[in-house]
């Protein structure tokens, strides 16, 4: 194997792989990339078994067609540190060492036999559908942080993917919920689709976010029964889906909040942020204390002190009640309108928040006891 590559295509396709590989693995081939030369292409894999990373990078200057395995981390920790976008010749040698060789620096790294590395071949063309990566990835943002941490409820551990109908419209719908909290989003689609409702795991979405970022286009997305495949232009993320049923989300949705609160979002979110200072843990709730067209927030800490600030706003009842600031923070920081909107019930029941820059997304926060 002999191939030429060039240094930032490299370190881009390492830097994805580094997010897939575990730290701790208990079996020294899955703290290896796949690393396959062939047909002028450069093909990189990464696994920890629950999850694969394929990224090919083309026109590259195979000169001997090969595959090879080494330690993912410390080959990154190399090219990264490579001048930019200069060339980088690697060969796998006669003592099956892989030499790497730019400007003046020259590396021998260990490898292990590719036979020893898994990798699983499935059939995924029977559901598939398009999705722009702009669309996938706002769903994907929206959710994320209402992802529960409670190991011992697998099922809420990821986003629920379903789809849904209103009024003869098609959407994909995603859905989060820690059970203090709940996201729900919404695209539309152009069409009925062939997609059974699965639950998407937390290292999947980061990964997912993460290749989006930097990539706009067409995602393809296939599910066979435990796994789903997203492809995007050079990549290929497969991930196995969370085993587990999703509680029924749309009977917590709040159906008589009739006082709104509506709010400049930009001064709301920064209020919160201030306020939430003299919370060390941020485990105190910011209270809020409506009456009419004002909005009084506070919080007390009993070893840092107490700060309150006062908001002008839009509201036309008397209301005292209390949330756990990271919670309206997290929400703040994903709506996209000038405003948000606040609907309460009591001081007991949850709030339902809404974006008027974005209709297809709600979100629920239960109050906190105090």
């Amino acid at each position: 194997m002999k191939f030429n590559v060039n240094q930032q295509d490299l370190q881009q396709a390492l830097n994805y792989c580094q997010g897939i590989i575990e730290k701790r693995s208990t079996l020294p081939i899955l703290s290896n990339i796949l690393i396959d030369a062939k047909n002028s292409n450069l093909i990189i894999t990464a696994t920890d078994l629950d999850l694969i990373f394929i990224h090919k990078i083309n026109n590259v200057e195979v000169l001997e067609e090969g595959k090879t395995t080494t330690v993912s981390s410390t080959i990154y920790d190399i090219v990264r540190k490579l001048s930019s976008g200069k060339k980088i010749n690697l060969t796998l040698n006669e003592t099956s060492k892989l030499h790497l060789e730019s400007e003046k620096s020259i590396f021998n790294l260990n490898c292990l036999s590719p036979s020893e590395f898994p990798l699983t071949d499935e059939n995924f063309n029977q559901n598939e559908f398009i999705i722009k990566s702009k669309q996938l990835l706002k769903l994907l943002n929206k959710c994320k942080f209402s992802v529960s941490n409670d190991e011992t409820r697998h099922y809420l551990s990821g986003i629920y993917f379903h789809q849904t109908e209103v009024e003869d419209k098609n959407y994909l719908t995603a859905v989060a919920t820690d059970s203090h909290r709940m996201s729900i989003s919404k695209i539309r689609l152009d069409e009925k689709i062939d997609f059974d409702p699965i639950i998407l795991p937390k290292k999947t979405i980061f990964q997912l976010c993460s290749l989006l970022d930097s990539y706009d286009g067409d995602v393809k997305v296939s599910n066979v029964k435990s796994k789903i495949k997203f492809e995007l232009n050079n990549s290929i993320l497969i991930s196995k889906l969370i085993d587990g049923k999703f509680p029924n989300y749309i009977q917590v949705i709040p159906k008589n909040n009739q006082k709104k609160l509506e709010i400049d979002l930009k001064l709301f979110l920064n209020s919160v942020d201030r306020v939430a200072s003299v919370s060390l843990d941020k485990k105190d709730g910011v209270k809020f204390s409506l009456s009419k067209d004002t909005l009084d927030l506070s919080v007390n800490n009993a070893n840092s002190g107490d700060g309150k600030e006062t908001l002008n706003a839009k509201f036309d009842h008397d209301l005292e009640i209390s949330f756990n600031s990271r919670y309206l923070i997290d929400v703040a920081s994903q709506l996209n309108g000038e405003k948000v909107e606040i609907f309460f019930n009591d001081t007991g029941s949850p709030a339902l928040i809404k974006d008027p820059g974005d209709f297809d997304s709600i979100y629920v926060v239960m109050p906190m006891k105090g």
